[in-house]
């Protein structure tokens, strides 16, 4: 089977699978309010070219209207529902640009010429703000062509996690964050590896972590910014034995053995 992973930093993926380019949660800041990109170059043009993007929720670190500023017109933006009332930035951006936006909720199916993309439940808050009220929910995206691939977004460990998600052959689950403490919702190198054990794919790639970290906290448990990959693997032996660890370096391409 042939499936291709690009991961371009945070929770910034291309996925690649029957000819069809799907990107998730662009980001291609060099600096988001108080996070600072520490690690990897900005990704090339190339990267925001798609048939698809898949939002997972509504933080500025998933849905960056600026990143999403650089996609060609006609390139499907998949959202939460409710997101455009919640954010109309995100209107405005999509009329102004030409492109089409199709609100989901967890078990809707949408489909992306070759490919088609199921939106699964995700344990995080999927407001656009801290505060107000939650107007769109969290999502995780299962993309089904030769090879079916699991896009975690945001999440933490859920009861009913696997059932929810369904069979899949890849998994690309958050390991990390983007500052020194990870709140409920979240997943750790640890709690990741429970959830591999969980989900059973074939392969799990790493994301979500090394990447942005808040400016002026160099200093402060830098350990949690560079470990997470590393942890990950180890929890990963050690739990999910029969799943093969990928963890390519940001902006590079990795080639899930999926077959058989």
């Amino acid at each position: 089977m042939a499936v291709e992973v690009t991961w371009w930093g945070h929770a910034t993926c291309t996925v690649r699978d029957s000819g069809v380019r799907v990107l998730t949660d662009p980001l291609f800041a060099r600096r988001l309010a108080h996070l600072r990109r520490r690690r990897g170059a900005l990704p090339p043009p190339e990267a925001a070219r798609a048939a698809a993007v898949l939002v997972s929720h509504l933080h500025s670190d998933h849905l960056h209207l600026p990143s999403l500023a650089r996609l060609a017109p006609g390139t499907r933006l998949v959202v939460p529902r409710g997101a455009t009332a919640a954010v109309p930035g995100l209107r405005r951006l999509a009329a102004a640009r030409g492109l089409p936006v199709t609100e989901v909720v967890a078990g809707d199916e949408v489909k992306v010429e070759e490919l088609v993309v199921r939106a699964v439940p995700a344990r995080h808050d999927g407001r656009r703000l801290p505060v107000g009220p939650h107007r769109s929910p969290a999502l995780g995206y299962v993309i089904r062509g030769t090879a079916r691939t699991y896009f975690a977004g945001d999440t933490g460990l859920f009861d009913g996690m696997a059932a929810a998600v369904g069979e899949v052959d890849v998994a690309l689950l958050p390991v990390g964050g983007w500052g020194p403490f990870l709140g409920p919702g979240h997943l750790n190198a640890h709690r990741a590896a429970e959830a591999l054990a969980a989900l059973s794919p074939r392969v799990a790639v790493p994301v979500h972590y090394g990447t942005y970290w808040p400016i002026g906290m160099d200093g402060v448990r830098p350990h949690e910014f560079h470990s997470p990959g590393d942890e990950f693997a180890r929890h990963a032996a050690r739990l999910a034995p029969e799943v093969a660890v990928l963890r390519p370096g940001h902006g590079e391409t990795v080639r899930p053995e999926v077959s058989g």
